[in-house]
């Protein structure tokens, strides 16, 4: 049903570097560039993810109670996935683990304060 999902960025190159990463950890990389953004995913795969200096000319902001979820692969991804986040200026919004359900997750935010997670179901 999603497409993609995209995320206001206010430094591109920081974004990149961020995005660039946690897209090659998950076995995709850059399908679209443009001057004012980049889109990560696979054509005619699942849903991809872009981000972007908003279209407005506005100063990008965070969304309160905005998330993006990423399915990983298995509980070792979700852990690659939040160092990998970690290290590419990403800060830690909950750490890898079982949050109930057989739903196994870890938080974080990428450089402009996007929140995200990595998760895995069972």
């Amino acid at each position: 049903m999603i497409g993609y999902v995209t995320v206001g960025t206010n430094d591109l190159a920081k974004a990149a570097a961020f995005y660039d990463a946690i897209a090659a950890e998950m076995g995709v990389g850059r399908m679209m560039e443009f001057e004012t953004g980049i889109a990560w995913g696979a054509p005619g795969g699942g849903a991809g993810i872009g981000a972007m200096a908003p279209f407005d000319g506005q100063p990008a902001t965070v969304g309160n109670g905005v998330m993006v979820a990423l399915e990983a692969k298995d509980k070792e991804q979700v852990g690659r996935l939040h160092a990998i986040a970690l290290a590419h200026g990403g800060t830690c919004e909950g750490a890898p683990g079982l949050r109930g359900g057989g739903f196994y997750a870890a938080y974080f935010r990428d450089p402009d304060g996007n929140k995200l997670n990595a998760f895995v179901m069972g």
